[in-house]
């Protein structure tokens, strides 16, 4: 008999079909013996007539535990009060294998619980629909790069070097030829893929050893990392914007019915249309001082800076030109203020700070030279990059977007740590 997804029975009304799944909740009534049953496409309930089934099947049905895995073949009945608007009528029962005692039950579960067993916790619905909404974020993220000519672009995850500074690098021996570390960004390399390529992406895993323990951050975590050739700072922001708000309709469309699942206020969502505002570093700073913040001109912003920024608007905020002392070595200076990096950071609304830091590159070679020195780098692991600018350089930018803290405030959630399959922050690389 055909085996069928739950999220396809909806096409086979009317008709006897095999379901193969895991026992998501049962509750009994006399006779009747109903069953949800998921198997990662959806949840479907089953109803078990005690005349419809052998006695030896419906008993097991009385006795199966939660998250046994079962086979089920039965006629499909619509019933739009039912979760995805049909029911089985069930004719043959098979529990294929009995659960013992599941330790994740209906009831609270503290957080650490929860995450000793996150193997077994992304099977609950709420789990299940931010994976499915990351799922989409992802697909979207690289069909908006692959129809627009963007080539994909693998940059590796040992480095020699620091792009984000030497205090976060997670080291490790690299055989006879000293320490190696894990990439921070694939920026780097990025940029000589768009001067080969002239318009690529970077997505792959990222890592920060940052002692951070807030809601915001992990050790481990993805990024995607567009580069483009003769792109100037106002080009870079243009295709942020046009990005993100793709992405968020993308989702919106594609997920309604798992962001309904996370309670997601989705009128939130629609209103992410461009034009975004921008703001430069000075007018967000001014912003700070007008709301009785004590804020020292010259720092870069923090997560509560963040929040009161971007909660003055009602979609993603730019800020552009920050002080260049506060950014990386590759980024340009402002032809019109030494002091001001090109530099721009896209702020999500409702709390959720920074998702998109990007910049226009410093392209002339002597004055990256001189920014590497100034930040006591080592020149030798840089030649290559410093070849970039030897051989045909020209204007490019480029920027990088957190793919976890994206998923947490498309699905407002709490902490990032559930964005991610698997998390890792500084307490915690199990399971």
């Amino acid at each position: 008999m055909k085996h069928v997804y739950i999220e396809h029975l909806q096409d086979h009304i009317g008709e006897t079909v095999t379901i193969k799944g895991w026992v998501f909740h049962r509750r009994s009534s006399g006779k009747l013996k109903f069953i949800e049953v998921r198997d990662g496409t959806g949840i479907v309930q089953c109803v078990i007539f005690k005349g419809n089934v052998p006695e030896e099947q419906f008993q097991s049905a009385d006795n199966v535990s939660l998250e046994s895995s079962v086979i089920i073949e039965g006629s499909v009945r619509e019933d739009k009060r039912a979760p995805g608007g049909c029911e089985i009528d069930v004719q043959t029962f098979h529990v294929h294998h009995h659960a013992e005692d599941y330790p994740i039950t209906p009831k609270e579960h503290g957080e650490d619980f929860l995450l000793d067993r996150r193997h077994l916790w992304i099977r609950s619905k709420r789990q299940n629909a931010i994976l499915r909404v990351r799922h989409t974020i992802v697909k979207a993220i690289r069909d908006f790069f692959d129809e627009r000519g963007f080539v994909l672009f693998d940059a590796p995850i040992l480095t020699p070097n620091a792009v984000e500074g030497t205090s976060t690098l997670f080291e490790t021996s690299y055989f006879d030829l000293g320490s190696a570390y894990l990439t921070q960004s694939g920026q780097l390399y990025g940029e000589a893929g768009a001067l080969a390529l002239g318009k690529i992406y970077v997505f792959g895993p990222t890592f920060r050893a940052e002692k951070s323990k807030t809601r915001r951050h992990l050790t481990e975590f993805w990024m995607v990392e567009p580069e483009m050739a003769w792109y100037d700072l106002n080009d870079d922001m243009d295709l942020a914007e046009e990005f993100i708000e793709y992405v968020v309709q993308t989702t919106l469309d594609k997920r309604s019915g798992e962001l309904e699942v996370l309670e997601r206020d989705l009128s939130k969502l629609e209103c992410i249309q461009r034009p975004f505002p921008r703001i430069s570093y000075d007018e967000a700073v001014a912003i700070l001082h007008k709301h009785g913040k004590e804020f020292d001109y010259g720092n870069d912003f923090g997560a509560p800076d963040e929040t009161l920024i971007s909660g003055q608007f009602d979609r993603p905020v730019i800020v552009h030109r920050y002080p260049a002392e506060v950014k990386a070595f590759y980024m340009k200076r402002d032809p019109e203020d030494e002091t001001k990096a090109l530099a721009m950071d896209m702020l999500a609304p409702e709390g959720y700070g920074e998702i998109i830091g990007g910049s226009q590159r410093e392209d002339d070679y002597d004055t990256l030279v001189r920014r590497i020195r100034e930040h006591n780098l080592p020149q030798d692991v840089f030649e290559w990059y410093l070849d970039l600018r030897r051989y045909g350089s020209v204007p490019h930018s480029g920027f990088g977007l957190g793919l976890e803290r994206t998923v947490a405030w498309i699905c407002k959630l709490d902490h990032i740590r559930e964005t991610i399959p698997f998390p890792r922050t500084i307490k915690r690389k199990n399971p």
